[in-house]
């Protein structure tokens, strides 16, 4: 069973939802002051977790299209066949419940992988684990130091888990397991006929790593000129792959290591 609650207007529908949030709103399209399209676009920004589906007898293909531009999960056109009606709020109901369940599982990813995975309770890791959690919502770059050996990559991996990228990918690369070359073209990647042996297109760390994070460990080993072109990505956010002149775009949030000074 499922409670009902009904509105005259947008302007009831949002002081209905803002002071009892509801799984799914159903609204027409045309009613007194603000139209369905306006409320479901309030909707979507205030209260993105509620299901939307809109009802018009005026229903055109623009109208649906902006309806499922705007968040919309159905739309359907007056009058309504009340089978179809029903069938549509079970699927989203539906939708409702895996989209918690997937919520559920990425809390329980958080935990196995974020800062359960860091043992430790003295205070000086208890400090550790604080500038993580302040840290791990951020797009800051975050520089990691400490002697070999102490975790270093775990920190970042905690940092990217507990961060709205935890969705992405996390590319890790060991800049000292690689010659200046290799790495270069490793982190940049190539285009065909760059270099003797550059058989074909090949993407790089940069770039797997878009939407995500890409974790630098040892960076104090990257040489020089290599860390003035990772410079150009940091403050650019653009890739040029060896033998390119044309870059790329790329999101990412870069995390490095160091067990120097």
């Amino acid at each position: 069973d499922y409670e009902v609650v009904l509105a005259e207007s947008a302007a009831a529908a949002l002081q209905a939802l803002n002071e009892k949030p509801a799984d799914v709103m159903l609204s027409d399209v045309r009613m007194p002051g603000e139209d369905g399209l306006a409320l479901l676009r309030r909707v979507r920004e205030k209260h993105p977790a509620t299901v939307c589906i809109l009802l018009t007898a005026y229903g055109t293909v623009e109208t649906a299209v902006e309806a499922m531009k705007l968040g919309a999960q159905n739309f359907l056109t007056k009058p309504v066949n009340l089978d179809q009606l029903d069938l549509v709020l079970e699927r989203a109901l539906r939708a409702r419940d895996l989209e918690r369940e997937n919520r559920d599982l990425k809390r329980r990813l958080d935990a196995r992988y974020g800062l359960e995975n860091i043992v430790g309770s003295s205070p000086a890791m208890e400090q550790l684990f604080d500038v993580i959690r302040q840290a791990a919502p951020t797009q800051a770059t975050v520089l990691i130091e400490g002697a070999s050996g102490t975790g270093k990559e775990l920190v970042a991996q905690a940092i990217h888990h507990l961060s709205p990228r935890a969705a992405g990918p996390f590319v890790a690369v060991h800049c000292a397991a690689l010659s200046r070359e290799l790495l270069e073209s490793e982190l940049f990647g190539h285009e065909k006929g760059a270099f003797t042996g550059a058989m074909a297109d090949r993407q790089g760390y940069l770039e797997m790593a878009d939407g995500g994070t890409l974790f630098l460990d040892e960076i104090g080993d990257m040489p020089a000129a290599l860390q003035g072109k990772l410079l150009r990505v940091l403050e650019d956010g653009e890739v040029t792959p060896v033998g390119s002149n044309k870059p790329r775009r790329v999101d990412i949030r870069v995390l490095s290591a160091t067990n120097a000074d």
